[in-house]
């Protein structure tokens, strides 16, 4: 790919995990090679143990490009850290496969950091296939705004967007508490104080959790509401509903037990067991009453609480 200081350090090491995403990740190769913004770039695509032919794919359309293969699936934190500890470029760029960076992304991020030593992550401005806002940043969990999620009575409150912010540019770069993580460029010596990406999280509030440690170690997150990236949503774990409402559900409470204590973490979960019983009630019921058009399917009361108690073990 085009690397104008090939003989000097990267300025920026990209890192794409994959699992069985081929023809995203394909895509992701491509388009990331098209939008380097003239800086010097590597490239390292991390597999997760992959079923789909990816690794054959990268190799054959991009010979040039490292591949990491893991014999086991780390998740999105061990898989992301195996490739992060890989990489040499003055930063790390953390990259799912189903987002695209635009043009000028990249450059925006890194002139970013440069002129915010204090930054030790930022993140993009997150949009949909068809151009429109897609959270992006978002402030830090409470239990409060866990109930207005997990009820739905955020949305219907506060507008669609809930809980992230909206999709406002007026204010330029700014620190913020958290950014998605489909797209996050890190300062390595930020990212490994704080021991890079817990594994402890196998799926889910991955990010959440890096950014509150970064700014308890003193670290900045910044948000760039003009470094634009597409991002698809849930490439990896489309067809895992509803195991995925139950990973994402561990995964908040593992949060809060993590960074406020074990009682938050209990009352988190008794939030959680009580909605998903009403959402099964409600949804079961719709299923019924319309041939089973309407209604979706909600992860059963017994089934999350195997998770929950596997998580704890």
């Amino acid at each position: 790919m085009t690397n104008p200081r090939s003989s000097a350090q990267p300025d920026v090491s990209v890192v794409i995990l994959n699992w069985n995403t081929r023809d995203l990740l394909l895509e992701c190769l491509r388009v990331v090679e098209a939008n380097t913004d003239g800086l010097a770039v590597e490239v390292l695509v991390v597999d997760n143990a992959s079923t789909d032919d990816s690794v054959a794919g990268v190799r054959h359309g991009f010979p040039h490009i490292r591949v990491v293969e893991s014999a086991t699936n780390l998740g999105f934190a061990g898989g992301n850290n195996l490739g992060a500890r890989e990489a040499a470029g003055r930063y790390i760029l953390l990259l799912n496969t189903d987002a695209f960076l635009r043009p000028g992304a990249l450059g925006r991020l890194v002139a970013l950091l440069d002129a915010n030593p204090g930054a030790g992550l930022c993140g993009a401005r997150l949009l949909n296939a068809d151009g429109s806002f897609q959270a992006s940043h978002t402030a830090f969990p409470t239990l409060t705004r866990e109930f207005l999620i997990l009820s739905g009575l955020g949305r219907l409150l506060f507008g669609q967007h809930f809980p992230s912010q909206g999709p406002d540019r007026a204010s330029g770069p700014r620190q913020v508490d958290y950014v998605e993580g489909a797209c996050l460029l890190l300062r390595p010596e930020a990212y490994w104080q704080v021991g890079g990406l817990d594994a402890g999280f196998f799926m889910y509030a991955e990010e959440v959790d890096l950014c509150m440690t970064l700014r308890r170690a003193g670290w900045s997150v910044w948000y760039h509401p003009e470094a634009e990236v597409v991002h698809l949503g849930g490439a990896s774990s489309a067809e895992r509903k509803p195991e995925r409402e139950g990973d994402l559900y561990v995964s908040r409470v593992r949060f809060f037990n993590k960074h406020y204590g074990p009682v938050a973490a209990r009352l988190l979960t008794g939030q959680i067991y009580l909605l998903t019983a009403l959402k099964n009630l409600l949804h079961h019921g719709l299923r019924l009453l319309t041939g089973g058009r309407r209604g979706r399917q909600v992860i059963s009361l017994d089934r999350l609480a195997a998770k929950l108690r596997a998580a704890r073990s």
